[in-house]
């Protein structure tokens, strides 16, 4: 992984961020970005929270979904759309498709949480539940819409999807134009992809980290190996970011590999153990993958002293019970 400027890119066009931006205009909220004086003082580093969880379906996830619905042909919105998802991607999916008053059907796997369950079928989608795990959804997401000429809403492999979450680098520009270093939940790198893109088109030396927990990180390993990759989910509190990124990955393995300058792990103590200090410092109850990245900065010399920071914390869609669990111990 190595820095480099998008113009040369041959993967993607970073231009389709700047038109995701306006298209998804009406759909999206701009969302905070907040210091956190906590943070700051204890690494030393102007610390900036990016507060994703706000969005409508109380994740980062609407910004993709969206740019790529609102891209169909009228005639495609209302044959219907499907999507496979670990739950934040198909409750944007279903709440784009209840606002335009289309079909939609989402496809999960049995490992999945209830309260996501749940939470989908309150948003009135055809819920499918299939499979051990995500890659056993998307096989059959992606059978039953070519049944049924479904569009598929990818989570995170598709141009529209990656330009949507890059929206979020370019809020970032206009927030804090000067940033040196972004931390970023990492699982298919649709998210990631984009912002790197939108910020390193702007500001090419700024450094762009992922992080994933240890156990079932299919980007980290797939980059190792040099070639998409597939592991065996393994429980965790970032559940979020289980998931293949494809064999057959065509745009963030490649942007990934190219833009992100380092992916690091996180172990599951670490993700509690920054749940707990968001909601005691921050006030702020969010999901385990939003906390990989406050669990992140324990990584010994990430940033550099009096660099200006953004995390990215991505979602907050765990039920009450789930969240006291974690951090039960650190409070």
């Amino acid at each position: 992984m190595k820095n480099g400027s998008p113009a040369g890119n041959i993967f993607f066009d970073s231009g389709e961020i700047w038109k995701a931006k306006s298209r998804i205009a009406g759909f999206v909220d701009k969302t905070p970005l907040i210091y956190s004086a906590g943070l700051s003082n204890a690494f030393r580093a102007s610390v900036h929270l990016k507060l994703e969880f706000i969005q409508p379906t109380r994740s980062f996830k609407l910004r993709g979904a969206a740019n790529m619905i609102l891209s169909l042909s009228e005639e495609e919105r209302q044959q219907g759309v499907a999507t496979f998802s670990t739950g934040n991607h198909g409750f944007a999916v279903a709440y784009v498709a209840k606002e335009l008053g289309i079909p939609a059907a989402i496809f999960i796997s049995e490992r999945v949480p209830e309260v996501k369950v749940n939470n989908l079928r309150a948003l009135g989608a055809n819920l499918v539940i299939y499979g051990d795990n995500q890659d056993d959804a998307e096989e059959y997401c992606y059978k039953k819409a070519k049944a049924e000429s479904w569009s598929v809403v990818e989570p995170f492999d598709d141009p529209k999807v990656i330009a949507g979450q890059g929206t979020i680098g370019l809020e970032l520009l206009e927030q804090i134009p000067d940033l040196d270093t972004v931390i970023v939940p990492l699982s298919g790198g649709g998210l990631i992809s984009g912002i790197a893109l939108a910020l390193k088109s702007v500001l090419p030396q700024s450094r762009v980290i992922g992080v994933s927990m240890k156990g079932s990180p299919t980007m980290y390993y797939s980059l190792k190996e040099g070639k998409p990759v597939i592991l065996e989910e393994k429980n965790t509190l970032a559940d979020s970011l289980l998931g293949g990124i494809g064999l057959d990955n065509k745009y963030t393995f490649q942007l990934v590999r190219r833009y992100v300058d380092k992916v690091i792990l996180v172990n599951e103590e670490a993700i509690a153990a920054g749940m707990a200090s968001l909601f005691k410092n921050e006030r702020l109850a969010v999901e385990g993958a939003a906390a990989t990245t406050i669990a992140a900065l324990g990584e010994k010399n990430l940033i550099e002293p009096n660099s200006r920071v953004v995390l990215i914390i991505s979602g907050s869609n765990i039920d009450s019970k789930s969240f006291i669990n974690a951090i039960k111990a650190y409070l």
